[in-house]
C-alpha cells in the first residue's frame, strides 16, 4: 500500500522541524558551550547560519525552476542529515563555522521546494489548507526534538545520540523526498 503524497510531505517536513527548530534552535548553544566555546562564538555561529539561510533559500526556488523538486529536496536532507551527524565532531571554531555555513544553506530551503510540491501535488487552490496540515507536522516535529533531545542529553549526558537520531531522520526524509506516486 502506497503512503498518500499528503502523508509523504507532512512526515519529511515533520522532520524538517526536527533537525531544525526543535533541536538546533534548542540545543545548539548548550551543545557548544558544554564544548568550550564561548556562548559568543556560538551566537556568531547560528548568524552565519540566518544570513546563509537567505541565499539558500533564494537559491532553492532557482533549483526548483532548474531540476525539479524532489531531487533537491532530497539533497538538503541529505546534507543536514550528514552534518547532523558530524556535528559531535566539531572541535574549533572553524569547523564549527564551516558547519554552520552548510547548515544554514539548507534551513529554509526546504520551505520553497515542500510548497511548491504541494501546489502542483494538490492545486494553488488547496495550498493554503495542505499546506497548513503540513507546517503543522513541523511544529510536531520541532516539539518533539525539543523535548527528546533535553531526554536524551540528560540519559546519555551530551547531545551526541541526538544528533546522530535527527541526522538519521533527515535521511529518511531524503528518501521520502523522492519517493513518487506509486
Amino acid at each position: 500500500m502506497a503512503i498518500p503524497q499528503s502523508w509523504l510531505l507532512a512526515f519529511s517536513f515533520g522532520i524538517c522541524g526536527f533537525t531544525t527548530s526543535g533541536l538546533l534552535q534548542t540545543h545548539l548553544i548548550l551543545h557548544g558551550i558544554e564544548h568550550g566555546f564561548p556562548e559568543m562564538t556560538m551566537a556568531i555561529s547560528l548568524g552565519l547560519m540566518d544570513a546563509t539561510d537567505m541565499i539558500g533559500t533564494i537559491f532553492s526556488g532557482w533549483l526548483c525552476d532548474l531540476f525539479g523538486k524532489r531531487w533537491p529536496l532530497a539533497i538538503y536532507y541529505t546534507l543536514r542529515g550528514v552534518s547532523l551527524m558530524l556535528l559531535s565532531y566539531v572541535e574549533s571554531t572553524r569547523q564549527l563555522m564551516a558547519f554552520s555555513f552548510v547548515y544554514g544553506l539548507n534551513w529554509l530551503s526546504t520551505v520553497p521546494v515542500t510548497s511548491t510540491l504541494t501546489a502542483d501535488l494538490f492545486g494553488k487552490q488547496n495550498v493554503g489548507v495542505v499546506f497548513g496540515w503540513i507546517c503543522f507536522a513541523h511544529q510536531i516535529g520541532a516539539t518533539l526534538a525539543s523535548y527528546g533531545a533535553s531526554q536524551l542529553h540528560n540519559l546519555a549526558g551530551n547531545y551526541a545520540l541526538a544528533f546522530v537520531t535527527s541526522g538519521l531522520f533527515a535521511l529518511v526524509a531524503t528518501g521520502w523526498a523522492v519517493k513518487k506516486k506509486a
